[in-house]
């Protein structure tokens, strides 16, 4: 070969080094580029000279697989923690939280029991009742808006995604194209492409599989393909077919049928972050807020009515409260099944910050926590005789026995904030007093209380006899005054009155209940426990009459002061309590999620600058680059002119 197409190579060789370097430099900081070098080789076989054999990408397939899966993680933790802190500083807000509220509403009952009569006191009650209630609904708005907020970001995230999926699908068309044509597929197509499979990772959890390590496939951690090969399947936000308020994301397959996915399949990204958020937080705040009112408003509306106000009548519901939501399945059998869904005032402590789907088959449900997915006891009695589903708190009635596989969405607490507001707007109405119930007599009873209703319907004064039989176990009560069209119950269940006798379950006559100590009795609008039972064969009695109220009696509403020390919530835990629970749940929650963001952001940098220094362009070697191939470029330009000076001299030799 001669000297000039030897130096022609070479100059080739140095031309394409330095296009090389110049686009290197050129695309610096053009995100998702790698950069490239020139390989260069020995001439073919029987001949002298460099030439290209490659413009090679500098990319390293395990490095970015590593760096994407960070990101993955990176991505959910920060959109986890972006929205937990709103949650946290609403919470724990000294001045606009919950807490203080609280405690300036049962100072205010304290002033109440201070000077019952006092219209600045009562006025006290009643405003502080009214700020309380407006910063419940204020915090189910705050919570509700973050619900709203997230099925929009949900439903931009997944238009993202459908973009890029489709993207990553074209580009396979285009690089087997290439790949067609000339051999080899152009770098720029394929940075672009792992750019796009990068920015989808930010955005879910993906599974990548490369096919004859040329085409991009793309699937879901389930298995179900978003990429294969030309082809993209898109995904849809729908909402929710047991909560229409809720948006979730469906999978639209290659049959065109779309079908949701459960929440648990869409992890990692901002829209894995997103869905977490709201079910591990989110819902489960909304939830403990919704508990707290409700359990707060019960407990004070049942105790309030405990107390007669200043126009000597007994008191009412002190707050409102919205009723449990209710959502019927799409492919129920029937649309009016469920009737009604309310609060089940006699068993509240049951009452959990949890949502519940009951599902029916053979005519019998199934209740479960939506939380920890625990099937939930039932009045099986309850529903048997009168199709009524009580649990947790909740009674729910039908209209008829759903058909099998009916299916229902219940959701006791989640918007109970928003309906919770002072019912009482006259003062004289606040039932500081107690609607007094006089005793009298050797039987021992506690916790005489009314029972709802007006008390006293039937007479004046109640007499009761408690005889214990001879083995001194068990007792005979009897009722002197009532008549036997009288509504008794022993410890809820209703018993029937034989010449004022209660009679054994199930019985009309002739059958006595066996009375025992701790038996709760309700009968004519007052309820009491039996402490203790007679001594064998003896016989004790009991006088229950009203007394007269006054206007400065204190003692409901010392009573509804020391509410708040009281277990009102879950059975468990005091207002101040449970609301101090929520605020540190959520706080470690916030904690935690940072230092976890904190530690994935470093491995995430830490991969970057790894793969950065493999495949990231460094300007000051790319100019010293520069350098060493012009002179390259130079020295061959050389050969060929010496070349040509070898080449005059041998034809002047001619001449």
């Amino acid at each position: 070969m001669s000297m000039f197409s030897t130096g022609l190579s070479g100059l080739n060789a140095a031309q394409n080094a330095l296009n090389t370097t110049s686009n290197n430099i050129s695309n610096v900081y053009t995100p998702g580029y790698n950069r490239e070098l020139t390989q260069l080789g020995e001439g073919s076989a029987g001949t002298s000279g460099v030439q290209v054999d490659n413009i090679e990408r500098q990319f390293n397939r395990y490095v970015a697989n590593q760096l994407n899966s960070a990101k993955t993680q990176s991505s959910a933790l920060e959109k986890y923690s972006e929205q937990v802190t709103q949650i946290d500083n609403l919470l724990a807000d000294r001045d606009a939280g919950l807490a203080p509220l609280m405690q300036n509403f049962f100072s205010s009952l304290e002033d109440l029991a201070s000077a019952p009569s006092d219209p600045a006191s009562r006025q006290g009650v009643l405003g502080n009742a009214q700020t309380l209630s407006a910063q419940f609904r204020s915090f189910d708005g705050y919570l509700q808006d973050m619900q709203s907020n997230i099925n929009s970001e949900i439903e931009d995230e997944v238009t993202q995604i459908n973009n890029t999926t489709e993207q990553v699908a074209g580009l396979n068309r285009e690089i087997a194209l290439a790949r067609a044509r000339t051999g080899e597929a152009p770098n720029s197509l394929l940075n672009q492409r792992d750019k796009l499979v990068s920015d989808l990772n930010e955005r879910m959890d993906i599974r990548l599989n490369i096919q004859d390590g040329k085409t991009y496939n793309i699937s879901l951690p389930n298995g179900q393909p978003l990429v294969t090969g030309t082809d993209s399947f898109t995904l849809e936000p729908m909402k929710s077919e047991l909560d229409p308020q809720r948006t979730v994301v469906g999978y639209r397959d290659g049959g065109g049928n779309l079908v949701e996915l459960e929440e648990d399949v869409i992890t990692g990204g901002a829209l894995g972050g997103l869905m977490s958020f709201r079910q591990e937080t989110l819902d489960k705040t909304q939830n403990q807020i919704g508990q707290l009112g409700v359990s707060l408003s019960t407990a004070f509306n049942e105790q309030h009515k405990q107390g007669v106000d200043l126009n000597g009548e007994q008191g009412e519901d002190f707050f409102n409260v919205r009723q449990p939501q209710t959502y019927s399945y799409a492919s129920n059998s029937a649309d009016d099944l469920l009737t009604s869904a309310e609060f089940d005032t006699t068993n509240i402590d049951d009452l959990r910050a949890t949502d519940y789907t009951v599902t029916f088959d053979g005519g019998d449900p199934t209740v479960t926590r939506n939380d920890n997915g625990q099937v939930v006891d039932f009045d099986e009695d309850a529903w048997t005789d009168e199709n009524k589903l009580n649990f947790g708190g909740v009674s729910l009635e039908f209209s008829s026995v759903p058909a099998d596989g009916d299916k229902f969405e219940v959701q006791p607490v989640r918007r109970a904030g928003a309906g919770m507001e002072a019912n009482i707007a006259d003062l004289d109405k606040i039932a500081a007093g107690s609607f007094i119930i006089d005793s009298s007599g050797d039987m021992q009873v506690s916790n005489i209380q009314l029972s709802g209703g007006n008390a006293f319907s039937q007479a004046d004064q109640i007499e009761v006899d408690l005889e214990n039989d001879a083995a001194g176990t068990t007792g005979t009560m009897t009722f002197s005054n009532l008549s036997a069209s009288t509504t008794v119950l022993v410890n809820g269940e209703e018993r029937q009155l034989d010449g004022g006798v209660i009679q054994a379950s199930g019985q009309t006559s002739g059958n006595p209940a066996d009375i025992e100590a701790d038996d709760k009795i309700t009968v004519d609008g007052i309820s009491f426990v039996v402490d203790s039972m007679p001594a064998a064969g003896n016989t004790q009695s009991l006088t229950l009459e009203q007394g007269v109220a006054s206007s400065g009696d204190n003692r409901n509403a010392l009573a509804l002061q020391d509410l708040q020390s009281q277990d009102v919530v879950g059975g468990s835990a005091s207002v101040s309590g449970a609301y101090g629970g929520m605020v540190s749940d959520v706080g470690n929650r916030t904690n935690i999620t940072q230092v976890n963001l904190d530690a994935r952001q470093g491995l995430t940098d830490q991969l970057e600058a790894v793969q950065q220094s493999e495949s990231g362009v460094n300007l000051d070697e790319e100019a010293a680059n520069l350098i060493r191939y012009q002179q390259y470029y130079q020295a061959n330009a050389k050969v060929i002119d010496s070349a040509t000076t070898i080449m005059d001299t041998i034809l002047g030799l001619r001449g």
